[in-house]
């Protein structure tokens, strides 16, 4: 599908690839991974054509299609949300034109001009085409794409200029999906996206007939939709055929191994430079001494890529707080008419970490708002005994000093005995080299939400609200605030739409939908399981006890059950989702199958011959489908 062959690129003055052969086939799902920095987005952008490269060609299937999210700075104006959408789907919509103006020149053509014929022919090729390319569907697919991604049917009609930035991404990547084009380049595709349009994303790729490159910083979508993980590595692109969890440990091991393989090569040269520094001017040691440089020259040296520092981070201590941190009695929030919160209950414990979910809209950073002191209209909020909140806001950068470097506005807040530290702090949160030096002020978005959390990991309060703390972050930075959170010893209520983040820092998940809030007492996982059963947990109490079984002997064995347990289940639910949508094509493919049965029987279309070899050609097809969905169903079954 698509071949790099030789690929080179300079970038200021760096090279950033270095003569790069690499092969992306139909139907796989890549995951492109790297270090900040790397070349990620500048090899998508190449590949798409935005950017030249500075040697080496590109290669792809004759009429292959490529198509490209960037992540940010696409707008959309002038059309409905739907229209735009539509719009996406322009070759079925000029099919339509053709077919309607086909139709209207038939009814007007006599049987025996000799243009009727060709018409004819014509009309029925492009009906058929229009029908096997769901032309008749477009709407509907149009509907399900939106639908997926969050809007509302109510934004349906909405112009396009009312949507804001986040939103536009959506209508973007809308437009990229009903296209389908052959080689799907994504870049941070779910930076805007709730779950549950991630989880529908998820679905939707996993099941996307051609090919697809994707950037992401989210560690669960990487592993639930690519199987191959490309790393941008030293230049190159290093290939793993796994997911993002089983890379991690693979490139632990390859870099190991190369890390080993350099030490040895290393004690060779250094064998060598000894015997040819000690016997270079005897003269009957002479050809020896040439053998050795000849080998020497030949060695192709072992280049070890910049290991990144390790940064572990601690919260300040902060002081003890009551068992009661927070509760919320009876409590209402509106916004003119409309009811966000209806008379609910919470009470956090010391020491919980508690995950708000729920789509976008329902109230989680209101909730959020509510419990930092924001008003309300009915009911109690009563704050727990010595507590001390820290709130980080989605819109936080807004507080930060725009006359102050980065350096300047964390030393600004930072206690005495985290001076020190800093840097190692700033760069967890991607400032590096001159970027600590930058004003406030120049920082993009992005920059100064991360700035704005660093600040908060500075300061000793024993309650922590935090909403949407993961955006921003890269994978790397994320697992330095999920293990500083989680041996954070105060309390954390937070909003993400990360779930490897949730999964690994959530003690509670609630809830919040409807104007209620229904409370989980487990990680995201288990609240997963629980709504698909059907069942929940009590809204207030203790967490409740797990059944008697044996316990594995230690910590890790423990997470490794755990894991195959959580991808086992992720599997399952995979399968049962196939075999639901292969039992629902079978029952749409066989009534079809019926439908032909019945008009190949008429008599009518007996004496016509081409309708006759037409529908035969159709019922053949339909049949040999079938056969083929019965295969795979029953392989399905056979594996549940």
């Amino acid at each position: 599908m698509l071949q790099l062959d030789n690929l080179s690129k300079e970038f200021g003055g760096r090279e950033l690839f270095h003569r790069i052969s690499w092969q992306l086939n139909g139907g796989e799902r890549v995951g492109l991974v790297g270090e900040n920095g790397a070349g990620k987005s500048t090899l998508m952008r190449i590949i798409a054509g935005e950017v030249e490269s500075s040697a080496g060609e590109i290669r792809m299937v004759r009429g292959a299609t490529v198509g490209y999210l960037p992540q940010d700075g696409l707008v959309t104006r002038g059309r409905t949300l739907f229209a735009e959408s539509l719009a996406a789907l322009g070759d079925l919509q000029r099919m339509e034109e053709e077919i309607a103006t086909l139709t209207a020149d038939l009814a007007h053509v006599r049987h025996d001009d000799p243009r009727h014929e060709a018409l004819l022919e014509r009309y029925g090729h492009l009906q058929e085409e229009f029908r096997l390319r769901g032309g008749y569907a477009k709407e509907a697919v149009v509907g399900t794409v939106l639908a997926g991604l969050g809007f509302l049917p109510g934004d349906w009609e909405r112009d396009c200029d009312e949507f804001s930035g986040g939103w536009q991404m959506r209508i973007a990547l809308a437009r990229l999906l009903l296209k389908k084009p052959n080689v799907l380049l994504l870049d941070e595709p779910t930076n805007h996206l709730d779950i549950e349009a991630r989880n529908w994303l998820e679905g939707y790729l996993s099941q996307y007939p051609y090919a697809v490159m994707l950037v992401s910083h989210d560690r669960f979508f990487l592993d639930t939709v690519c199987s191959r993980i490309a790393e941008v590595w030293n230049g190159t692109l290093a290939d793993y055929h796994c997911n993002y969890s089983s890379y991690l440990v693979q490139r632990e091991e390859r870099v190991s191994a190369l890390r080993e393989a350099k030490r040895r090569q290393d004690e060779e040269v250094q064998k060598l430079e000894d015997f040819i520094s000690r016997f270079r001017y005897k003269a009957d040691k002479a050809a020896l001494v040439q053998s050795r440089i000849k080998q020497l020259e030949k060695i192709e040296r072992i280049v070890l890529p910049p290991e990144r520092k390790r940064i572990r981070f601690r919260f300040p201590d902060p002081p003890k707080s009551g068992r009661i941190v927070m509760e919320l009695k009876g409590l209402t929030r509106a916004y003119d008419s409309r009811v966000i919160l209806d008379r609910v209950d919470l009470v956090v414990e010391k020491g919980e970490k508690v995950a708000l979910v729920g789509h976008n809209g329902a109230g989680k950073s209101t909730l959020m708002r509510v419990l930092a002191g924001g008003s309300f209209q009915g009911g109690e909020r009563i704050v727990g005994h010595n507590v001390l909140l820290d709130y980080f806001a989605q819109d936080q950068a807004r507080e930060l000093n725009g006359d102050l470097t980065a350096y300047e506005e964390i030393l600004a807040d930072a206690p005495y005995d985290m001076v020190p530290r800093l840097r190692d702090l700033l760069g967890a949160f991607l400032f590096s080299g001159d970027d600590i030096h930058k004003r406030v002020a120049v920082l993009s978005g992005g920059e100064r939400n991360r700035l704005a959390l660093a600040k908060m990991l500075l300061k000793p309060a024993n309650l922590l609200l935090m909403d949407e703390p993961t955006n921003h972050l890269d994978l790397f930075s994320k697992e330095v605030l999920l293990d500083a959170l989680r041996d954070f010893p105060g309390t954390v209520v937070f909003v993400s739409h990360d779930r490897h983040f949730i999964d690994g820092l959530a003690t509670r998940v609630v809830e919040v939908d409807a104007g209620a809030l229904t409370n989980y007492f487990g990680d995201y996982e288990y609240f997963l399981a629980k709504k698909e059963g059907g069942s929940q947990s009590p809204v207030t109490g203790p967490r409740p006890p797990v059944a008697d079984s044996p316990v594995p002997a230690s910590k890790e064995e423990r997470l490794r059950q755990r894991e195959e347990e959580k991808q086992r289940q992720k599997t399952d639910r995979a399968r049962q989702k196939r075999l639901a949508e292969m039992e629902s094509a079978i029952e749409a493919e066989e009534s079809r199958l019926a439908e032909l049965e019945v008009q190949l029987a008429d008599p009518a279309v007996a004496g016509d011959y081409t309708e006759l070899q037409r529908l035969g050609a159709e019922h053949a097809a339909l049949a040999a489908r079938i056969a083929a969905l019965y295969e795979e169903w029953e392989q399905l079954q056979a594996e549940l």
